[in-house]
C-alpha cells in the first residue's frame, strides 16, 4: 500500500465518524466517534508530512474533547435513572463500531511506521513546530482567538444550561409533595 491510499483510507474514516458524531442521538457515542474522526484526521496530518500538527490533533483536541465532555457530565445533575441508562450504553455492541474503525487506523500506523514509505518521496515537506507557530501567531491569530472565544461561550452556556435555577427547584419540591 502506498501513503496516498491510506490517506484516502484515513480520510473516509473520518468522514464517516463525523457522519456518526452528527446523526448519532447518544452523546457518549456520538463523543467515542469524534475522537476517531479526530484520531483519522491526526494520521491524515502524519501521512501529508506534518508529524507535529498530527501530535497536536491527539494532544489538544482528542485530550481536551475528553477532558471537556467529563467537565460537562460533572456540572449537569445525575440521579439514579441517568447512572441507570448510562449502564445500558456500555454494552458491547456499542462498542463494535468506533473499535472497528480504530483497528483500521492502527492498521495504518503500523505499517505507516514499519515502512516508512510516506518519508521517502520528495514530494513531501515536513512541517515542524516553528512553521506551526509562526503561522498560528502571524496570519492566522484572529482565527485562533475567535475559535477560543467559541470554545468559551460554549462552556459557559452549557454551564448556564445545566445550572438550575432556584425557582425550578422549588416548582419541582413543591410538585412532588
Amino acid at each position: 500500500m502506498n501513503a496516498e491510499l491510506l490517506f484516502y483510507v484515513s480520510g473516509s474514516i473520518a468522514i464517516v465518524a463525523s457522519l456518526f458524531v452528527v446523526t448519532n442521538k447518544n452523546a457518549v457515542h456520538a463523543l467515542l466517534y469524534l475522537v476517531v474522526s479526530l484520531l483519522a484526521l491526526a494520521m491524515c496530518f502524519y501521512l501529508l508530512g506534518a508529524p507535529f500538527a498530527a501530535a497536536l490533533q491527539i494532544i489538544v483536541y482528542a485530550g481536551a474533547i475528553m477532558v471537556l465532555f467529563v467537565f460537562a457530565v460533572m456540572i449537569f445533575n445525575i440521579n439514579q435513572s441517568d447512572i441507570d441508562r448510562e449502564s445500558q450504553w456500555l454494552k458491547w455492541q456499542n462498542w463494535v463500531g468506533p473499535s472497528a474503525l480504530v483497528m483500521v487506523l492502527l492498521a495504518e500506523v503500523i505499517w505507516v511506521l514499519q515502512s516508512h514509505q510516506a518519508w521517502s518521496t520528495s514530494d513531501v515537506q515536513l512541517v515542524d513546530a516553528r512553521a506551526v507557530g509562526s503561522l498560528l501567531f502571524g496570519p492566522y491569530l484572529l482565527a485562533v482567538e475567535i475559535a477560543s472565544f467559541l470554545l468559551l461561550a460554549g462552556l459557559v452556556g452549557g454551564y448556564h444550561l445545566a445550572k438550575e435555577l432556584p425557582q425550578r427547584a422549588i416548582k419541582k419540591q413543591a410538585h412532588k409533595l
